[in-house]
C-alpha cells in the first residue's frame, strides 16, 4: 500500500504579542488538531518577538524562540510565514515586512496603516518575489470582508462600498444617544474603558477608518491604494442636539465610509453622515462594525460583526494563515499589482441630500433670508423644522433636496452676511442606503 507523504508544518513567526498576538497564539495552541484536519497540515509557532519578554501575557510562550528584533524574526530559517501584529506604518513593521518578503516569506498582517500608506509598493515587492500578503484582520476585525471582495464577489463589478468601520466612534455616537450625554463626557468614558488608540484622533478623527476604506476601495475598483484621496472628517463636532434632531427627522448619525467609482473619478469619503434610522446601518449599536457591498450581479449584501478585540481579530489572522496552509495564493489586492490603475480622485462628490442645523436670531424674516441664500447657491429645501425659542434664538433644521457639497459650502460661506446666525452651522450629508 502506498502511504500519503507527510506534509511539513507551516511555521509562523509572530511579531507583536499584544491583544491580537496573544489571541493568535491561543488559537494555534487550542485548535491545533482542528486546523490540521481542515488544512491537511500542522500549523506551528517557531518564534515570537515583543518589546518585553518578561511581561506576563497570560499565555504559555515557553516553547518558542524569542527575538528582540522583528527583522531578525522575519529572517529566521524556521519561519515560513511572518505574522506582523505590531502596528504602525513606518519603522519596525515596515522594515520587517519588507525583509520577510525579500527573504521568500509570506506575510500575514493586521496593519491597515501599513497597507494604506505602502500597499502598492509592498504588493509589487511581494508579487515580484512570488510571495503573498494576507490582511483580513486589517479591516473590520472578525468580519471576512477582504475574502468576500476578493473571492465571493470576484465575478461582480462593484458599484459601492460603505460601512461603519470604527467601533469606537460607533460606541461614542450610540452612547451619546442612549444616555443623553455630550460628546466630551462619552469620549472620556471611552478613554477610561481603553477603547481609544494612544492617539485618539486616529479613532475620532476618522483616520483609522479611512485607512480601511482606502484598502477596500483598491480591491473593489482595481486601483492603487490611495489614502491621500480619502476625504476625512471626524466626529468631534457632533453634538447631542444633532443626534436628537436627526432622530426627530428619522435619521441616525454614523461615521460612515463610502467609496464608489463615478464618471468624475473615485470617491472616497469617511465622515459623519445621516442614514435612515430603519436601515441596517441606522440600527447598528455599540462597537459593532458593518460593511455594505453592492455588486452588479449580487445586488447589496450586508456584513456585520465585531470590528476589534482579541478573539475576532485573531480569528481573521488565522483565516489567512489557514488559507496559506491550504495553498491558497492570490494577488495582494485581488489582481496583479502591476495592473492596478492610478486612481483619478473625484473633485466633487455625487449629489445627495444634506442636513443643516442653524441657530437663528429671533428676527422677522430670518428664515426668508436663509432660504434666499440657499436658493442663490442652487440648494432647494425639502423639509424644514423650527424648534422653540430660547434666549432670543431659534434652532432650525433643514433637509435639502439632492445637491453638491460645493453648493452647500458656497451657501454656508454666504449665510453670515444675513446677520441672522447665532452660532456655527452644522452640515451633514444624508447617505442613501
Amino acid at each position: 500500500m502506498s502511504s500519503v507523504p507527510e506534509v511539513s508544518p507551516l511555521r509562523l513567526g509572530i511579531a507583536g504579542l499584544g491583544t491580537v498576538g496573544i489571541g493568535t497564539v491561543r488559537i494555534v495552541q487550542e485548535h491545533a488538531a482542528l486546523i490540521a484536519a481542515r488544512t491537511g497540515r500542522a500549523v506551528t509557532i517557531s518564534a515570537v518577538c515583543a518589546r518585553d519578554p518578561r511581561k506576563n501575557r497570560d499565555a504559555d510562550l515557553s516553547g518558542y524562540a524569542w527575538e528582540s528584533d522583528a527583522v531578525a524574526l522575519a529572517l529566521r530559517d524556521d519561519v515560513d510565514v511572518f505574522v506582523e501584529l505590531m502596528g504602525g506604518h513606518e519603522g519596525a513593521a515596515k522594515a520587517a515586512t519588507e525583509a520577510a518578503l525579500k527573504a521568500g516569506k509570506d506575510v500575514v498582517t493586521a496593519n491597515k496603516a501599513l497597507l494604506a500608506h505602502h500597499g502598492q509598493a509592498l504588493a509589487e515587492l511581494a508579487e515580484g518575489a512570488g510571495r503573498v500578503i494576507r490582511f483580513e484582520a486589517a479591516v473590520a476585525g472578525g468580519i471576512p470582508v477582504i475574502k468576500t471582495l476578493t473571492e465571493g464577489l470576484a465575478g461582480n463589478a462593484i458599484r459601492r462600498v460603505m460601512g461603519v468601520m470604527n467601533g469606537t466612534c460607533n460606541y461614542i455616537l450610540t452612547r451619546m444617544e442612549s444616555a443623553g450625554l455630550p460628546y466630551d463626557t462619552v469620549f472620556e468614558e471611552a478613554r477610561q474603558l481603553g477603547y481609544l488608540e494612544a492617539d485618539p484622533t486616529l479613532d475620532v478623527g476618522g483616520i483609522d477608518a479611512g485607512h480601511k476604506l482606502a484598502i477596500l476601495a483598491a480591491i473593489a475598483f482595481g486601483t492603487k491604494v490611495s489614502f491621500a484621496g480619502v476625504t476625512l472628517e471626524g466626529i468631534q463636532k457632533i453634538s447631542i442636539d444633532d443626534i436628537r434632531r436627526a432622530d426627530d427627522m428619522g435619521y441616525k448619525i454614523k461615521l460612515l465610509g463610502v467609496a464608489q467609482m463615478t464618471g468624475r473619478g473615485l470617491e472616497q469619503r469617511m465622515m459623519p453622515c445621516l442614514v435612515p434610522a430603519a436601515s441596517p446601518l441606522g440600527q447598528l449599536q455599540g462597537g459593532t462594525n458593518m460593511v455594505v457591498l453592492e455588486g452588479d450581479a449580487v445586488g447589496q449584501i450586508v456584513l456585520r460583526g465585531p470590528g476589534a478585540g482579541a478573539g475576532p481579530t485573531a480569528s481573521a489572522v488565522m483565516a489567512d494563515v489557514i488559507d496559506l496552509a491550504r495553498g491558497v495564493r492570490l494577488p495582494v489586492f485581488g489582481q496583479p499589482a502591476t495592473t492596478l490603475a492610478e486612481p483619478e480622485v473625484a473633485v466633487t462628490s455625487t449629489p445627495a441630500p444634506y442636513y443643516l442645523r442653524l441657530e437663528l436670531l429671533d428676527k422677522p424674516g430670518a428664515l426668508a433670508k436663509v432660504a434666499t441664500i440657499l436658493g442663490e447657491a442652487g440648494v432647494s429645501i425639502s423639509r424644514l423644522r423650527q424648534y422653540g425659542h430660547s434666549d432670543q434664538t431659534a434652532p432650525v433644521l433643514i433637509v435639502t433636496h439632492k445637491t453638491t457639497r460645493d453648493a452647500i459650502d458656497h451657501a454656508i460661506g454666504n449665510l453670515p452676511s444675513t446677520g441672522v446666525l447665532a452660532g456655527d452651522i452644522v452640515a451633514l450629508r444624508i447617505e442613501e442606503v
